[in-house]
């Protein structure tokens, strides 16, 4: 079994690892297109084009499924992608607002995302389908993806953001972008036990798990 894990950057490793974790018997390829990312902040149409150009070598040797693990990508691209490749088992990502919105206690959530991401479409499907009653919060982290993809981590002040949140009463944080997976243990550490994150890495992983067995 073939499974293609496709991201901007370096975020899709860490859904990979989850695969390799989850399904041992699987091969897992991972493919980014590093030289154009971030995604983020550009254009749908040039977001669709990077996405299906980067992914050919997974569609050469004709994967079980891939994994778009790139929430900017899923959102933008994942409906074009469908209908150029109609016999691909194509598994996206998103932003998990549904379970953020089932388990808030203050009906006040923070999305962390690109900036494509929260301009999409599918994003003010879900923010509408399942945040009507609940405050959402969108800090501004539109420089995250890129720091991170150069290894500068330390440059992102991950602390004030997160005091920011808890001030508004935020109890539940989505990190709606898999390169934010590498900021995960400075969030939990600097939000306390009072504050649920969720990233998307163990989610998508039995997702993949649960359609191709």
């Amino acid at each position: 079994m073939r499974i293609g894990v496709f991201d901007s950057g370096i975020g899709g490793e860490a859904v990979a690892t989850e695969l390799r974790k989850l399904i041992k018997k699987a091969e897992v390829i991972a493919v980014n297109d590093h030289e154009h990312v971030p995604y983020g902040s550009r254009q749908p149409d040039e977001i669709i084009s990077l996405t299906k150009n980067a992914i050919q070598p997974l569609i050469s040797i004709d994967c079980d499924a891939i994994v778009i693990a790139c929430n900017t990508a899923t959102t933008v691209a994942i409906s074009s992608l469908r209908k150029s490749y109609p016999n691909v088992n194509f598994i996206g990502i998103e932003p998990m607002i549904k379970p953020a919105s089932q388990i808030t206690k203050t009906n006040c959530i923070a999305v962390c995302a690109t900036p494509g991401t929260l301009k999409s479409k599918q994003y003010r499907h879900l923010k509408n389908l399942w945040t009507k009653n609940i405050y959402v919060i969108e800090p501004d982290c539109s420089k995250w993806a890129e720091l991170i993809e150069s290894g500068e981590l330390n440059k992102i002040d991950v602390e004030s953001v997160v005091d920011t949140l808890i001030m508004e009463n935020v109890d539940v944080i989505v990190l709606g972008c898999t390169h934010f997976h590498w900021l995960k243990k400075r969030i939990i550490q600097s939000a306390g036990s009072k504050i649920k994150v969720l990233e998307p890495s163990d989610a998508i992983a039995s997702r993949t798990k649960s359609l191709i067995y």
